[in-house]
């Protein structure tokens, strides 16, 4: 069964009340996405293996921790996911980058794919599916298909802020994809938006309407 992880760290704490304000700027929005998005990262990387290395420091040779190769893959949910890339390839520069551009239709509320590029070697690398809103779980849900359709195994989501009824609908969906989330909120409302929320993390992002 997937694990939920609601992170407690009172930077990210910090940090995601100063997203949810309405006179946030774009720019200090962005910067914020990208440090909580970086200290998400973090802990969500935990567990990733490591090997013993031989290596020389000036003052003997020993034998220390490293990763155990860096096939990692972040891949952001198009387009507010982007706005989480930067702040994880601070701490894995080494990671390949994929897309999958989805849009909720305003009708059905239904996510529609438009656009998906993975690493070729996807399969082999460990998976951070990224979006800032995890709301009715639509789009997280589908993206992951399309991840796993492509030979994706071993894969995690993260996430910003999610209503209760995304992550409930996520970890049906995919009981073998954990879940990283900065906030965990109250309900959706009728528009399908997250309450208390912060709006549209897109639009807030790249500063359109």
């Amino acid at each position: 069964m997937a694990k939920v992880y609601v992170f407690d760290h009172p930077l990210i704490q910090h940090k995601t009340a100063i997203i949810r304000k309405t006179d946030t700027t774009t720019k200090d929005f962005r910067e914020l996405v990208k440090e909580i998005a970086m200290l998400m990262a973090y802990e969500a990387t935990r567990e990733l293996p490591l090997k013993d290395v031989e290596i020389t420091t000036p003052i003997c040779d020993t034998t220390v921790k490293m990763l155990d190769g860096e096939d990692i893959a972040i891949v952001p949910i198009l387009r507010a996911g982007l706005g989480m890339v930067d702040g994880m390839l601070a701490l894995v520069p080494n990671a390949k980058v994929g897309h999958i551009g989805l849009y909720r239709d305003p009708e059905t509320h239904e996510p529609v794919e438009y656009y998906c590029k993975l690493p070729a070697d996807i399969e082999k690398r460990e998976i951070f599916v990224v979006d800032p809103m995890l709301a009715t779980g639509g789009s997280a849900v589908a993206a992951i298909d399309f991840v796993k359709q492509r030979g994706g195994k071993n894969i995690k989501f993260l996430c910003l802020i999610a209503a209760p009824e995304g992550i409930e609908v996520l970890t049906k969906a995919h009981p073998d994809v954990d879940v990283y989330i900065a906030a965990k909120d109250e309900k959706l409302n009728e528009h399908a938006y997250i309450v208390p929320g912060l709006g549209d993390a897109g639009d807030r992002i790249f500063g359109t309407k």
